[in-house]
């Protein structure tokens, strides 16, 4: 394994488990919870899920960037010969980073309390902000691997 297909390969993981978790969160767990947990339960398990996938969404956030870096100045020669498609997934990615960054620093602080303070229509409302910006993002995130896709990066 070359150092370049090593580098790529734990770029393409990082944005397999960022995307992919939100895609599955989004399509199948969010239903299922609707269906099989009344609204107190389900509140408890998305703080649980939440806690447990941001700590993979930081790797990937702190991941995505140094191996795309590290893949630019590898195949690129930096960022002044990279094509504008690297330009446009790296834009892409501040924004989902920001997104998240607000779900986990703003929207889930406040979720835990209405949790622990038993308020749930408080903390279903903010569930519903969060299920907003998880929807924008695995959207942004699905445009960005769609970009990525049809022009391999080697």
């Amino acid at each position: 394994m070359t150092p370049f297909s090593l580098i790529y390969s734990l770029h393409v993981l990082a944005a397999l488990v960022w995307v992919g978790g939100m895609f599955f969160a989004w399509m199948v767990l969010r239903p299922a919870a609707m269906k099989a947990l009344e609204g107190p339960a389900r509140l408890k398990l998305w703080v649980e899920v939440f806690q447990g996938f941001f700590r993979w969404v930081w790797v990937a956030v702190v991941l995505l960037p140094i191996s795309g870096v590290g893949m630019l100045h590898m195949h690129f020669n930096g960022f002044e010969t990279a094509p504008r498609y690297v330009q446009v997934m790296m834009g892409l990615y501040v924004v989902m980073t920001a997104l998240f960054i607000r779900i986990q620093a703003l929207l889930l602080p406040e979720l835990r309390t209405a949790v622990t303070e038993q308020d749930w229509p408080a903390g279903a409302a903010v569930l519903g902000r969060i299920r907003k910006l998880v929807g924008i993002n695995l959207l942004v995130g699905l445009a960005l691997v769609a970009i990525a896709a049809a022009r391999p990066m080697f």
